[in-house]
């Protein structure tokens, strides 16, 4: 096949998994637009499908494969070749491949800046060099866009996988991740989401000290960026610094996503977690001493091996009294290689089932209360996506895709802009607004 021929293939694309993988297809199909192919969301139509797949929990591998199965199923249309990137691809690969003979390509995370050539390969066309330079295609709206900092992790909390699949942390030097915003601003991104698996752990490898003020410090004298958020902050590396950073510096939004997992000090070590619930409620008390409204967004685990009923209990008094804004609940998911799937006392299904509906109740209460506190206030809100009458806004309180949304009259709104948004009614979750003028 000569290289012209190759170019007219058409390329579609499935992605799966957190944000940080969302970076890393936007990385791909820049690439894939860069060398020459056509692209397609119309999987019916493409000769290449990638699919981008996550593999940090069981539940989360039987997805991707899945979605790679039903991917293969084209290949009785227009289909010529399959490729697998992403996480799973780290994931006991030799069993991966015996399973999925349907998939041409396994491309490892390392291998990603390859993409192109490897493709040529699949179609006997050698000799390929891609040089084109880092690019990135969004695929979020384009007012905002996450910018990922660092990639793998040494905290080796006892039921991740994590650092099993992407390896240690390494952090993205300053220089690079300057770079990298402010051609994001050059193309319209008025919100960088600062991702990583440890956000807060960043500079440490290269520099030998956290260096995550100093680089808000420099992201902010970008011109034209408007907001910077900070998501995945242990919460045993947030510093007085960094909370005075946040408070007085007007483009960080007073939004914080910090992974708790729980708050008994016993379940707290058997995570191998490096904080105590006394210092969690320290923190929270010195944040909100700094920014009274501020968001603060985290995820806990229940049902770890050993919980039991009052240690349940526990979280959910934590709940209710420190009321915080949003809060995501997981059933520990028992993972091989980790060593918390060696713990006794495995707690059955149904009952972390029943604890994750439970402990998801308790703070549906508190949700309530937190939005009957926001009527009549009035917010800076940025249209994130028109739904026929509606405009669907958000506030530097709140994150894209995980949080709670502002529904407003969509009367000639345009996306990617900021308007005044006086807050009118309840709609459980989520909140009804209206613009003022």
């Amino acid at each position: 096949m000569d290289l012209k021929t190759l170019k007219n293939k058409k390329v579609g694309f499935i992605s799966l998994g957190c944000d940080k993988n969302r970076v890393d297809l936007e990385e791909i199909i820049a690439k894939i637009k860069q060398f020459g192919f056509k692209i397609t969301n119309n999987p019916e139509e493409a000769n290449i499908i990638i699919v981008n797949t996550c593999a940090f929990l069981e539940a989360s591998r039987k997805e991707s494969v899945d979605t790679i199965l039903q991917m293969a199923s084209y290949k009785n249309l227009s289909l010529e070749k399959l490729i697998v990137t992403g996480c799973l691809t780290k994931y006991k690969l030799d069993e991966v491949k015996n399973s999925l003979p349907e998939v041409d390509l396994f491309l490892e995370i390392e291998n990603n800046k390859n993409i192109t050539t490897e493709i040529a390969k699949l179609y006997g066309v050698e000799n390929i060099v891609d040089k084109t330079p880092y690019n990135r295609v969004l695929t979020t709206p384009k007012h905002f866009a996450y910018l990922k900092i660092a990639d793998g992790c040494n905290n080796f909390c006892s039921y991740c996988t994590i650092p099993y699949i992407r390896g240690r942390f390494t952090s993205v030097p300053i220089e690079e991740l300057l770079k990298q915003a402010q051609a994001l601003v050059n193309n319209g991104v008025k919100e960088l989401i600062l991702v990583a698996q440890d956000v807060t752990k960043y500079g440490k490898d290269l520099y030998g000290e956290h260096r995550l003020v100093q680089l808000i410090r420099e992201l902010s004298k970008i011109k034209n960026l408007k907001h910077i958020r900070l998501l995945y902050c242990y919460p045993e590396l947030i510093t007085q610094e960094l909370i005075d950073e946040m408070a007085e510096n007007k483009k960080v939004c007073k939004y914080i996503d910090m992974p708790l997992q729980h708050v008994n000090n016993d379940i707290l070590r058997a995570m191998h977690r490096r904080n105590t619930k006394e210092e969690i409620i320290n923190l929270i008390n010195r944040m909100r001493e700094k920014m009274p409204n501020i968001s603060i967004r985290t995820t806990f685990i229940v049902g770890f091996p050993g919980e039991t009923k009052k240690q349940f209990k526990e979280l959910c008094n934590f709940i209710k009294e420190q009321k915080l804004t949003n809060v995501g609940f997981f059933a520990y998911s028992r993972e091989d290689g980790t060593p918390a799937s060696l713990l006794k006392h495995q707690v059955p299904n149904f009952i972390k089932k029943h604890r994750v509906n439970v402990a998801g109740k308790t703070q549906y209460k508190v949700v309530l209360e937190n939005n009957s506190k926001l009527i009549n206030q009035v917010l800076d809100c940025v249209v994130d996506k028109i739904e026929g009458d509606y405009a669907i806004m958000r506030s530097e309180y709140q994150c894209p895709y995980v949080d709670t949304v502002i529904y407003v009259n969509n009367n000639n709104l345009v996306c990617g802009k900021y308007y005044k948004v006086k807050i009118i009614n309840i709609l459980n979750y989520d909140l009804e607004g209206e613009i003022i003028k």
